[in-house]
Protein backbone atom coordinates (compact mmCIF):
# COMPACT_ATOMS: atom_id res chain seq x y z
CA UNK A 1 0.00 0.00 0.00
CA UNK A 2 1.95 3.29 -0.88
CA UNK A 3 2.69 5.46 1.64
CA UNK A 4 0.62 9.00 1.81
CA UNK A 5 1.97 12.08 -0.42
CA UNK A 6 3.76 14.68 2.11
CA UNK A 7 2.08 18.10 3.04
CA UNK A 8 2.36 20.47 -0.04
CA UNK A 9 4.28 24.07 0.84
CA UNK A 10 1.27 25.85 1.54
CA UNK A 11 -0.26 23.03 4.10
CA UNK A 12 3.12 23.20 5.46
CA UNK A 13 3.07 27.01 5.55
CA UNK A 14 -0.32 26.94 7.52
CA UNK A 15 0.83 24.49 9.99
CA UNK A 16 3.96 26.58 10.59
CA UNK A 17 1.23 29.48 10.88
CA UNK A 18 -1.31 27.57 13.31
CA UNK A 19 1.73 26.62 15.38
CA UNK A 20 3.53 29.89 15.67
CA UNK A 21 0.24 31.74 17.07
CA UNK A 22 -0.38 29.00 19.62
CA UNK A 23 3.26 28.91 20.73
CA UNK A 24 2.84 33.00 20.76
CA UNK A 25 -0.60 32.71 22.63
CA UNK A 26 0.87 29.82 25.51
CA UNK A 27 3.96 31.81 26.59
CA UNK A 28 1.61 35.35 26.44
CA UNK A 29 -0.70 33.65 28.80
CA UNK A 30 2.14 32.15 30.76
CA UNK A 31 3.09 35.70 31.10
CA UNK A 32 0.16 37.02 32.11
CA UNK A 33 -0.21 34.59 34.84
CA UNK A 34 3.10 35.51 36.25
CA UNK A 35 2.08 39.29 36.46
CA UNK A 36 -1.73 38.82 37.56
CA UNK A 37 -1.83 40.11 41.49
CA UNK A 38 -5.42 37.97 41.86
CA UNK A 39 -4.51 34.19 42.61
CA UNK A 40 -8.23 32.85 40.54
CA UNK A 41 -7.26 34.85 37.65
CA UNK A 42 -3.91 33.75 37.34
CA UNK A 43 -5.11 30.26 37.38
CA UNK A 44 -7.19 31.21 34.14
CA UNK A 45 -4.54 32.37 32.36
CA UNK A 46 -1.97 29.17 33.31
CA UNK A 47 -5.39 27.12 32.10
CA UNK A 48 -5.40 28.79 29.11
CA UNK A 49 -1.44 28.43 28.65
CA UNK A 50 -1.82 24.61 29.16
CA UNK A 51 -4.88 24.87 26.60
CA UNK A 52 -2.73 26.59 23.89
CA UNK A 53 0.64 24.56 24.85
CA UNK A 54 -1.35 21.22 23.83
CA UNK A 55 -2.79 23.18 20.65
CA UNK A 56 1.11 23.67 19.93
CA UNK A 57 1.99 20.51 20.08
CA UNK A 58 -0.53 19.22 17.91
CA UNK A 59 1.02 21.15 15.29
CA UNK A 60 4.36 20.31 16.14
CA UNK A 61 4.18 17.26 16.23
CA UNK A 62 2.49 17.14 12.22
CA UNK A 63 5.47 19.51 11.14
CA UNK A 64 8.52 17.32 12.46
CA UNK A 65 6.66 14.27 10.64
CA UNK A 66 6.24 16.03 7.46
CA UNK A 67 9.44 17.63 7.58
CA UNK A 68 11.16 14.77 9.19
CA UNK A 69 13.36 16.46 11.91
CA UNK A 70 12.83 17.41 15.55
CA UNK A 71 11.82 21.47 16.01
CA UNK A 72 12.39 23.89 18.45
CA UNK A 73 9.73 26.57 19.79
CA UNK A 74 10.61 29.63 19.80
CA UNK A 75 8.35 32.85 20.71
CA UNK A 76 7.48 35.50 18.03
CA UNK A 77 9.07 39.49 18.03
CA UNK A 78 5.53 40.52 18.54
CA UNK A 79 4.32 37.70 21.57
CA UNK A 80 7.82 38.67 23.41
CA UNK A 81 7.19 42.52 23.31
CA UNK A 82 3.49 41.79 24.64
CA UNK A 83 5.16 39.14 27.43
CA UNK A 84 8.06 42.39 28.13
CA UNK A 85 4.67 44.32 28.69
CA UNK A 86 3.00 42.34 30.48
CA UNK A 87 5.79 41.46 32.95
CA UNK A 88 6.42 45.60 33.22
CA UNK A 89 2.96 46.78 32.91
CA UNK A 90 0.68 43.74 34.44
CA UNK A 91 -1.96 41.38 32.60
CA UNK A 92 -4.31 43.76 32.06
CA UNK A 93 -2.30 46.09 29.97
CA UNK A 94 -1.84 43.58 26.89
CA UNK A 95 -5.23 41.42 27.87
CA UNK A 96 -7.35 44.31 25.21
CA UNK A 97 -4.95 42.58 22.67
CA UNK A 98 -5.17 39.05 23.61
CA UNK A 99 -8.66 39.74 23.40
CA UNK A 100 -8.81 41.11 19.98
CA UNK A 101 -6.35 38.32 18.67
CA UNK A 102 -8.70 35.41 20.21
CA UNK A 103 -11.83 36.95 18.51
CA UNK A 104 -10.05 37.00 15.09
CA UNK A 105 -8.41 33.33 15.49
CA UNK A 106 -11.94 32.01 17.35
CA UNK A 107 -13.02 30.62 13.95
CA UNK A 108 -9.26 29.49 12.68
CA UNK A 109 -10.07 25.87 13.17
CA UNK A 110 -13.63 25.54 12.00
CA UNK A 111 -12.52 25.02 7.80
CA UNK A 112 -9.01 22.85 8.76
CA UNK A 113 -9.68 19.01 7.83
CA UNK A 114 -6.79 18.23 10.93
CA UNK A 115 -8.75 20.04 13.41
CA UNK A 116 -12.11 18.35 12.70
CA UNK A 117 -12.74 15.50 15.26
CA UNK A 118 -10.57 17.39 17.67
CA UNK A 119 -12.14 19.98 20.71
CA UNK A 120 -9.74 22.53 19.13
CA UNK A 121 -12.18 24.72 16.83
CA UNK A 122 -14.58 24.73 20.31
CA UNK A 123 -11.69 25.97 22.64
CA UNK A 124 -10.90 28.40 20.35
CA UNK A 125 -14.35 29.89 20.00
CA UNK A 126 -14.39 29.40 24.47
CA UNK A 127 -11.22 31.08 24.86
CA UNK A 128 -12.39 34.29 22.42
CA UNK A 129 -15.66 34.48 25.03
CA UNK A 130 -13.51 34.21 28.21
CA UNK A 131 -11.10 36.73 27.06
CA UNK A 132 -14.32 39.04 26.15
CA UNK A 133 -15.44 38.78 29.65
CA UNK A 134 -11.97 39.14 31.10
CA UNK A 135 -11.85 42.07 29.22
CA UNK A 136 -14.64 43.83 30.39
CA UNK A 137 -14.22 42.83 33.75
CA UNK A 138 -10.91 45.00 33.54
CA UNK A 139 -12.56 47.48 32.55
CA UNK A 140 -15.70 48.21 34.19
CA UNK A 141 -14.75 45.92 37.79
CA UNK A 142 -18.02 43.26 38.12
CA UNK A 143 -20.83 45.01 39.85
CA UNK A 144 -24.44 44.92 39.97
CA UNK A 145 -24.58 47.05 36.69
CA UNK A 146 -22.14 43.99 35.07
CA UNK A 147 -24.22 41.08 36.08
CA UNK A 148 -27.41 43.18 34.94
CA UNK A 149 -25.46 43.58 31.27
CA UNK A 150 -24.60 39.84 31.22
CA UNK A 151 -28.38 38.84 31.70
CA UNK A 152 -29.39 40.52 28.86
CA UNK A 153 -27.51 43.15 26.05
CA UNK A 154 -30.64 44.71 24.89
CA UNK A 155 -32.71 44.25 28.36
CA UNK A 156 -32.68 48.30 29.01
CA UNK A 157 -32.82 48.94 32.54
CA UNK A 158 -36.12 51.86 33.70
CA UNK A 159 -33.53 54.16 33.57
CA UNK A 160 -31.73 53.48 30.13
CA UNK A 161 -35.21 53.56 28.69
CA UNK A 162 -36.41 57.26 30.19
CA UNK A 163 -32.65 57.91 28.17
CA UNK A 164 -34.04 57.04 25.24
CA UNK A 165 -36.95 58.62 25.56
CA UNK A 166 -35.55 61.99 26.59
CA UNK A 167 -33.15 61.57 23.45
CA UNK A 168 -36.12 60.66 21.13
CA UNK A 169 -38.19 63.89 21.87
CA UNK A 170 -34.93 65.87 21.90
CA UNK A 171 -34.55 64.43 18.15
CA UNK A 172 -38.45 65.25 17.37
CA UNK A 173 -38.30 69.06 18.89
CA UNK A 174 -35.00 69.50 16.89
CA UNK A 175 -35.74 68.13 13.43
CA UNK A 176 -39.53 69.80 13.48
CA UNK A 177 -37.98 73.46 15.19
CA UNK A 178 -35.19 73.71 12.90
CA UNK A 179 -37.31 72.74 9.40
CA UNK A 180 -40.08 75.29 10.60
CA UNK A 181 -37.66 78.12 10.77
CA UNK A 182 -35.91 77.23 7.19
CA UNK A 183 -39.95 77.19 6.40
CA UNK A 184 -40.37 80.39 8.24
CA UNK A 185 -36.95 82.19 6.93
CA UNK A 186 -38.41 81.37 3.42
CA UNK A 187 -41.38 83.11 4.45
CA UNK A 188 -44.24 80.51 3.86
CA UNK A 189 -47.80 81.13 4.57
CA UNK A 190 -49.20 80.48 8.17
CA UNK A 191 -51.36 77.16 7.06
CA UNK A 192 -47.95 76.20 5.00
CA UNK A 193 -45.68 75.97 7.97
CA UNK A 194 -48.32 73.88 9.72
CA UNK A 195 -48.22 71.79 6.50
CA UNK A 196 -44.68 71.71 7.05
CA UNK A 197 -44.82 71.03 10.63
CA UNK A 198 -47.20 68.35 10.83
CA UNK A 199 -45.46 66.37 7.08
CA UNK A 200 -42.20 66.82 8.86
CA UNK A 201 -43.35 65.08 12.41
CA UNK A 202 -45.05 62.44 10.52
CA UNK A 203 -42.28 61.70 8.07
CA UNK A 204 -39.28 61.82 11.27
CA UNK A 205 -41.37 59.84 13.34
CA UNK A 206 -41.95 57.12 10.77
CA UNK A 207 -38.24 57.41 9.74
CA UNK A 208 -37.31 57.00 13.77
CA UNK A 209 -39.81 54.14 14.18
CA UNK A 210 -39.00 51.91 11.16
CA UNK A 211 -35.28 52.08 11.99
CA UNK A 212 -35.78 51.00 15.60
CA UNK A 213 -37.81 48.16 13.65
CA UNK A 214 -35.34 47.28 11.97
CA UNK A 215 -32.24 47.48 14.57
CA UNK A 216 -34.52 45.27 16.97
CA UNK A 217 -35.85 42.80 15.06
CA UNK A 218 -32.23 42.24 13.25
CA UNK A 219 -30.71 41.93 16.60
CA UNK A 220 -33.25 39.21 17.11
CA UNK A 221 -33.19 37.14 14.15
CA UNK A 222 -28.98 37.35 15.19
CA UNK A 223 -29.40 36.22 18.86
CA UNK A 224 -31.61 33.05 17.42
CA UNK A 225 -28.90 32.32 15.22
CA UNK A 226 -26.23 32.41 18.04
CA UNK A 227 -28.77 30.52 20.42
CA UNK A 228 -29.11 27.71 18.02
CA UNK A 229 -25.32 27.78 17.56
CA UNK A 230 -24.75 27.19 21.15
CA UNK A 231 -27.16 24.51 21.38
CA UNK A 232 -25.05 22.88 18.80
CA UNK A 233 -21.86 23.09 20.61
CA UNK A 234 -23.89 21.79 23.46
CA UNK A 235 -24.82 18.57 21.66
CA UNK A 236 -21.52 18.20 19.88
CA UNK A 237 -19.35 19.30 23.34
CA UNK A 238 -20.77 19.41 26.62
CA UNK A 239 -17.83 18.78 28.25
CA UNK A 240 -16.20 21.65 26.35
CA UNK A 241 -19.20 24.01 27.77
CA UNK A 242 -19.36 22.79 30.83
CA UNK A 243 -15.47 24.04 31.25
CA UNK A 244 -15.98 27.15 29.84
CA UNK A 245 -18.99 28.01 31.98
CA UNK A 246 -16.72 27.53 34.85
CA UNK A 247 -14.11 29.47 33.60
CA UNK A 248 -16.74 32.02 33.25
CA UNK A 249 -17.75 31.89 36.82
CA UNK A 250 -14.47 31.98 37.94
CA UNK A 251 -14.21 35.10 36.05
CA UNK A 252 -16.53 36.52 37.88
CA UNK A 253 -15.02 35.66 41.44
CA UNK A 254 -15.93 32.12 42.53
CA UNK A 255 -12.95 30.02 43.43
CA UNK A 256 -11.77 27.05 40.97
CA UNK A 257 -14.34 24.65 43.47
CA UNK A 258 -17.51 26.95 43.70
CA UNK A 259 -16.95 27.28 39.45
CA UNK A 260 -16.28 23.40 38.85
CA UNK A 261 -19.62 22.94 41.26
CA UNK A 262 -22.24 25.17 39.85
CA UNK A 263 -21.68 24.88 36.06
CA UNK A 264 -22.03 20.70 37.12
CA UNK A 265 -24.69 21.28 38.64
CA UNK A 266 -26.20 23.61 35.69
CA UNK A 267 -25.01 20.98 32.84
CA UNK A 268 -26.98 18.29 34.75
CA UNK A 269 -30.38 19.50 33.47
CA UNK A 270 -29.90 20.19 29.39
CA UNK A 271 -32.72 22.48 29.36
CA UNK A 272 -31.78 25.22 32.04
CA UNK A 273 -28.00 24.58 30.59
CA UNK A 274 -28.57 26.03 27.68
CA UNK A 275 -30.55 29.09 28.99
CA UNK A 276 -27.51 29.38 31.35
CA UNK A 277 -24.96 29.39 28.59
CA UNK A 278 -27.22 31.78 26.55
CA UNK A 279 -27.00 34.01 29.31
CA UNK A 280 -23.81 34.14 30.42
CA UNK A 281 -21.32 33.38 27.09
CA UNK A 282 -23.34 35.10 25.14
CA UNK A 283 -24.53 38.00 27.35
CA UNK A 284 -28.68 37.62 25.89
CA UNK A 285 -31.65 36.82 27.74
CA UNK A 286 -33.36 34.00 25.78
CA UNK A 287 -36.99 35.19 26.85
CA UNK A 288 -36.88 38.67 25.45
CA UNK A 289 -34.23 38.52 22.52
CA UNK A 290 -33.65 42.05 22.69
CA UNK A 291 -37.55 42.74 23.35
CA UNK A 292 -40.73 43.53 20.98
CA UNK A 293 -39.45 45.34 17.62
CA UNK A 294 -43.45 46.64 17.06
CA UNK A 295 -42.86 47.99 20.29
CA UNK A 296 -40.04 49.55 20.20
CA UNK A 297 -40.96 50.97 16.48
CA UNK A 298 -44.38 52.32 18.52
CA UNK A 299 -42.59 53.72 21.31
CA UNK A 300 -40.06 55.54 19.01
CA UNK A 301 -42.93 56.82 16.70
CA UNK A 302 -44.98 58.24 19.70
CA UNK A 303 -41.59 60.01 21.74
CA UNK A 304 -40.70 61.53 18.40
CA UNK A 305 -44.52 63.10 18.02
CA UNK A 306 -44.25 64.40 21.35
CA UNK A 307 -40.93 66.27 21.24
CA UNK A 308 -42.34 67.48 17.70
CA UNK A 309 -45.48 68.60 18.76
CA UNK A 310 -43.47 71.19 21.69
CA UNK A 311 -42.66 73.86 18.09
CA UNK A 312 -45.62 72.74 16.08
CA UNK A 313 -48.59 73.27 18.58
CA UNK A 314 -48.58 77.20 18.50
CA UNK A 315 -48.94 76.98 14.41
CA UNK A 316 -52.70 75.50 15.52
CA UNK A 317 -53.56 78.88 17.67
CA UNK A 318 -51.54 81.32 16.29
CA UNK A 319 -50.89 82.89 12.79
CA UNK A 320 -48.15 85.18 11.44
CA UNK A 321 -45.41 86.21 13.07
CA UNK A 322 -46.60 85.20 16.87
CA UNK A 323 -46.83 81.96 15.99
CA UNK A 324 -43.24 82.14 14.74
CA UNK A 325 -42.37 83.94 17.77
CA UNK A 326 -44.40 81.23 20.19
CA UNK A 327 -42.82 78.32 18.54
CA UNK A 328 -39.40 79.88 18.99
CA UNK A 329 -40.38 80.67 22.55
CA UNK A 330 -41.89 77.12 22.94
CA UNK A 331 -38.88 75.07 21.53
CA UNK A 332 -36.09 77.22 23.40
CA UNK A 333 -38.20 76.41 26.84
CA UNK A 334 -38.25 72.52 25.43
CA UNK A 335 -34.38 72.52 24.86
CA UNK A 336 -33.92 73.92 27.90
CA UNK A 337 -35.68 71.14 29.84
CA UNK A 338 -33.94 68.31 28.15
CA UNK A 339 -30.46 69.63 28.53
CA UNK A 340 -31.25 69.92 32.13
CA UNK A 341 -33.10 66.64 32.40
CA UNK A 342 -29.56 65.02 30.42
CA UNK A 343 -27.72 65.91 33.68
CA UNK A 344 -30.37 62.93 35.58
CA UNK A 345 -28.11 60.30 33.14
CA UNK A 346 -24.71 62.18 33.44
CA UNK A 347 -24.17 64.06 36.26
CA UNK A 348 -23.01 67.81 36.47
CA UNK A 349 -24.77 70.97 36.16
CA UNK A 350 -28.27 71.35 35.07
CA UNK A 351 -28.26 74.70 34.17
CA UNK A 352 -25.01 74.48 32.06
CA UNK A 353 -26.51 70.93 30.23
CA UNK A 354 -29.97 72.97 29.57
CA UNK A 355 -28.02 76.21 28.53
CA UNK A 356 -25.83 74.44 26.32
CA UNK A 357 -28.48 72.26 24.40
CA UNK A 358 -30.62 75.77 24.21
CA UNK A 359 -27.46 77.14 22.35
CA UNK A 360 -26.80 74.17 20.24
CA UNK A 361 -30.65 74.34 18.83
CA UNK A 362 -30.39 77.81 18.15
CA UNK A 363 -27.90 77.39 16.27
CA UNK A 364 -29.16 74.86 14.14
CA UNK A 365 -32.49 76.80 13.81
CA UNK A 366 -31.12 79.81 12.68
CA UNK A 367 -29.04 78.21 10.53
CA UNK A 368 -31.51 76.03 8.74
CA UNK A 369 -33.37 80.06 8.92
CA UNK A 370 -30.64 81.65 7.18
CA UNK A 371 -30.65 79.01 4.32
CA UNK A 372 -34.31 79.63 4.19
CA UNK A 373 -34.29 83.07 3.55
CA UNK A 374 -31.29 82.77 1.08
CA UNK A 375 -33.06 80.14 -0.76
CA UNK A 376 -36.27 82.59 -0.92
CA UNK A 377 -33.96 85.84 -2.31
CA UNK A 378 -32.51 83.54 -5.06
CA UNK A 379 -35.34 81.96 -6.47
CA UNK A 380 -37.59 84.49 -5.96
Amino acid sequence: MPSASPPSKTVLARYRGNWQSEIDSAAIYRAMAAAEPQADLAALYRRLAQAEEGHALFWQRRLEQALGHPLQPRTSTRARVLIWLARRLGANAVLPTVMSQEADNRGSYDGQAETRSTTMPAQERSHARLLAHLSSRARHGWNGSRYAQLEGRHGASDGNALRAAVLGANDGLVSTFCLLMGAAGAQFSGSALLTTALAGALAGAGSMAMGEWISVQSARELYARQIAAEADELEQAPEEEREELALIYQAKGFSAEEAQAISHRVMAQHGSALDTLVREELGINPDELGGSPWAAAGTSFIVFLLGAAVPALPLLVLSGLRAVQACVAASGLGLLLIGMGITLFTGGSAWRSGLRQLAIGAAAAALTYGAGRWLATGLG
